[in-house]
């Protein structure tokens, strides 16, 4: 696990829209990555108003509901929220990569960035550290959201 996140810009958020498409399983520890999330848009200076949340199942439905947000909205980037828990069999690893797979592939066809926010954990204290503790993932999903925007705001001109 690397701890060597790049330093944080300060970017005016408030001309963005942004999306966050959040898993409803491991409510506890998603939940602590939106309230992160959350804090960090909030503070850049994304109002309440430019920022919309849509909750799926499992982290496995994020690229849908990632596409069916950008199907009723335009946004300047999305934050996609998930924790998959290694379990007794392969299937928190296909749910993982189907997951990154699914949103780089909505991200590429839409031209919207995605942030790919799905922690993968062994068990539920690296869960509990990487979402509600001193790795704040959270934080760094809404910073590297904000980064994606104004990337893609300085190139569209």
């Amino acid at each position: 696990m690397s701890l060597d996140s790049p330093s944080a810009l300060q970017i005016d958020g408030a001309p963005f829209r942004v999306g966050i498409v959040a898993a409803r399983f491991n409510q506890r520890y998603v939940e602590g990555l939106m309230n992160s999330a959350s804090t960090v848009l909030r503070d850049a200076g994304v109002t309440e108003a430019n920022l919309a949340v849509v909750r799926v199942p499992g982290s496995g439905e994020l690229p849908t509901g990632a596409q069916l947000l950008l199907r009723k909205y335009r946004f300047d980037v999305i934050i996609a929220l998930g924790v998959v828990i290694k379990g007794g069999t392969l299937h928190d690893q296909l749910v993982a990569e189907a997951a990154q797979q699914g949103l780089l592939r909505v991200s590429l066809d839409t031209g919207t960035p995605i942030i790919a926010g799905v922690v993968t954990a062994n068990d539920d204290a690296q869960a509990e550290l990487r979402c509600l503790g001193e790795i704040n993932r959270g934080a760094e999903f809404a910073r590297g959201a904000l980064e994606m925007a104004a990337l893609k705001k300085s190139l569209s001109k």
